[in-house]
């Protein structure tokens, strides 16, 4: 098993968990009455996430192979579910609520998305273009379906996460360039026509140009941020010290915890968290590229991909370089069920790391 994979893990675990407590505490206390409120059911998560990563990592990848499609069918009666059944959060109807805990479908979707498309690009072992073409359309209606309900929901991130994770598996599958370049070209005129169908989605843009205009209406999230992470400075204010937490930065525990990171442990404390996300992505990538197969191989990096996608998006809304999208930080936002399936396919990634092992020491 890749040991520096698995302990960078538990290291974005434990730094997540110390920020989750830290940024949620006032707004814990306004809510619940209780500030551990958020800290102790994201501990419970914690635990609950890295047993499922553990035990991931001993099941074989070809073991679950097998069942790509019942898993992917899965996934689609799940995401039928929340569109009869679905609770109804900040205006999505993005999940299923199970009394003990509400599940958000679409982070199990994108797993079994990522499987498929690896497990059909894995069998494009010429160059032929016309063969590739066809392997690439069956990649697309098996983003379509799942696709369509996450945009109903509404729920327009993932999609982009999805599109962006399966473009990087095409590039490192070898799709040729003027072929993914068309793709890509096809792919950012659909979004820029899913943009401008949805007002809110145009206002988000409009918004993005000049959050300042309108600072305490569409502006609020992005100018509450930028003020919590210019004030961090070099150092920051000190742990548990932040201002922009106490009810300034709606729910600073999700999407904006890079922010309160930034506030209160400054410069060093944001690159320690960029820091650790470069290691797990050299990681994988080490892991990927030393892979037994092409489809353990194009598997690991779309895994990879839809953590570091996510994570790029996430710094992106909080330093206000892109629009906002409402995308959690992985391993640091609070929530339960996203974070055991982060954990999920990360552990799925440590046994292709383990695979790799017994490979090499077969040869010898």
């Amino acid at each position: 098993m890749d040991h520096i994979f698995l302990l960078t893990l538990l290291a974005l675990t434990a730094y997540g968990l110390i920020m989750v407590f830290s940024s949620s505490a006032p707004s814990a206390f306004y809510i619940h009455n209780d500030s551990m409120f958020f800290f102790k059911n994201q501990a419970i998560w914690a635990v609950v996430g890295i047993g499922t990563m553990l035990v991931f990592a001993l099941i074989d990848y070809k073991f679950l192979k097998r069942f790509i499609i019942p898993l992917y069918a899965i996934g689609i009666c799940l995401l039928l579910g929340v569109a009869i059944f679905g609770k109804t959060i900040n205006g999505a109807k993005r999940w299923l609520d199970f009394k003990i805990s509400t599940v958000q479908p679409s982070e199990f979707v994108k797993i079994t998305i990522v499987m498929f498309c690896a497990m059909i690009l894995a069998e494009i072992k010429t160059i032929s273009v016309k063969k590739t073409l066809v392997h690439l359309i069956g990649c697309g209606l098996v983003i379509l379906i799942p696709g369509l309900f996450l945009l109903f929901q509404p729920h327009f991130s993932a999609v982009l996460i999805i599109c962006l994770a399966v473009g990087i598996m095409m590039l490192a599958g070898g799709i040729p360039v003027r072929i993914f370049s068309a793709l890509a070209a096809l792919g950012a005129g659909a979004g820029v026509l899913l943009v401008i169908s949805e007002p809110y989605r145009l206002q988000r843009i409009i918004s993005f140009w000049d959050p300042f205009k309108d600072k305490s209406g569409s502006g609020w999230q992005a100018v509450q941020s930028l003020y919590a992470i210019g004030s961090g400075g070099f150092s920051g204010l000190g742990l548990g010290r932040s201002r922009q937490k106490f009810l300034y930065i709606p729910e600073p525990q999700n999407d904006f915890i890079f922010s309160i990171t930034c506030e209160e442990l400054g410069f060093l404390g944001a690159l320690l968290v960029i820091f650790l996300f470069i290691v797990l992505l050299y990681r994988a990538v080490r892991i990927a590229t030393k892979a037994p197969d092409r489809y353990s191989m194009l598997l690991t990096f779309g895994l990879i991909s839809l953590t570091i996608v996510q994570v790029l998006l996430n710094l992106g809304v909080a330093t206000s370089s892109i629009p906002p999208t409402g995308i959690p930080l992985p391993f640091f936002s609070a929530g339960g069920s996203s974070f055991v399936f982060q954990m999920m396919s990360m552990g799925m990634i440590l046994n292709i790391s383990t695979q790799r092992e017994v490979k090499e020491h077969t040869h010898i």
